[in-house]
């Protein structure tokens, strides 16, 4: 990543908040760190993008969250998910899944010894409000095409496949080397992106894999491709009303 920031475009480097508990593995960025005076590592309703590995043969027992809406989103492989609803769900790059934790939620994910490698993101975004119903939305995602943003979740009342309740919504994208796509846009949105594959230009500041960039300006810039990539894009309204209870996000 370049080292002068672009007016209104923050990047920031490669977070360096991890934690290693062996075959499970997470790494947490904080997109209110893009901006070195803000006061909450969340920006506005997304608290955090964690970054998890899991091996083959993992299992993460059963345990709850609350007052917290966690999406996850993995482009290969699967995570499988149980809970105590009954449900035996497996997320891929096919599908989505959204717990809304609200009053608690309690879940397990594993991979089985013949699975592939994980590496996933789960997004922890806050509710607008405490104590709401709990439930879990599991849903198929509509086939990715190259250079086009593909809606992934958005605010509940959306048409997006899963929802949350509060105002972000998510995009991906995949694009090969060279190839340009637009920022997405809302009005009364900012925009957080990160890069999950590869590396892009925007505004004139590379950004590499793992890297993430925070725009706080109504314009719209383009990303371009300096090698095949895959990059998600959450549409933030930063002064929606937020909770800070949440298990993990906060």
């Amino acid at each position: 990543m370049d080292a002068e920031p672009t007016t209104g475009l923050y990047p920031a480097p490669r977070s360096n908040v991890t934690q290693n508990q062996g075959s499970f593995r997470t790494r947490f960025n904080f997109p209110g760190r893009n901006l070195s005076d803000h006061d909450d590592h969340g920006y506005g309703p997304l608290a955090t993008v964690v970054e998890s590995f899991m091996d083959p043969d993992t299992l993460i027992s059963m345990h709850p969250h609350r007052n917290e809406e966690i999406v996850s989103w993995v482009p290969a492989g699967v995570m499988r998910h149980d809970d105590r609803q009954g449900n035996d769900l497996v997320t891929d790059p096919d599908n989505v899944m959204a717990m809304n934790a609200g009053t608690e939620f309690w879940h397990a994910e594993y991979t089985a010894a013949d699975d592939p490698p994980l590496r996933m993101l789960q997004i922890f975004v806050r509710p607008r409000e405490l104590g709401l119903e709990p439930g879990i939305q599991h849903a198929p995602l509509s086939d990715p095409v190259a250079g086009e943003w593909r809606h992934v979740f958005g605010p509940d009342g959306s048409d997006a496949p899963v929802t949350v309740r509060n105002a972000v919504d998510l995009y991906d994208v995949r694009l090969d080397d060279g190839t340009s796509v637009d920022l997405p846009a809302m009005d009364g949105r900012d925009v957080y992106f990160y890069v999950f594959e590869g590396a892009v230009t925007a505004d004139g500041t590379r950004f590499d894999e793992t890297e993430s960039g925070l725009l706080v300006d109504d314009r719209t810039p383009t990303l371009t491709a300096e090698s095949d990539a895959i990059v998600v894009a959450f549409l933030i309204d930063p002064d929606a009303p937020v909770t800070r209870q949440g298990t993990i996000g906060r």
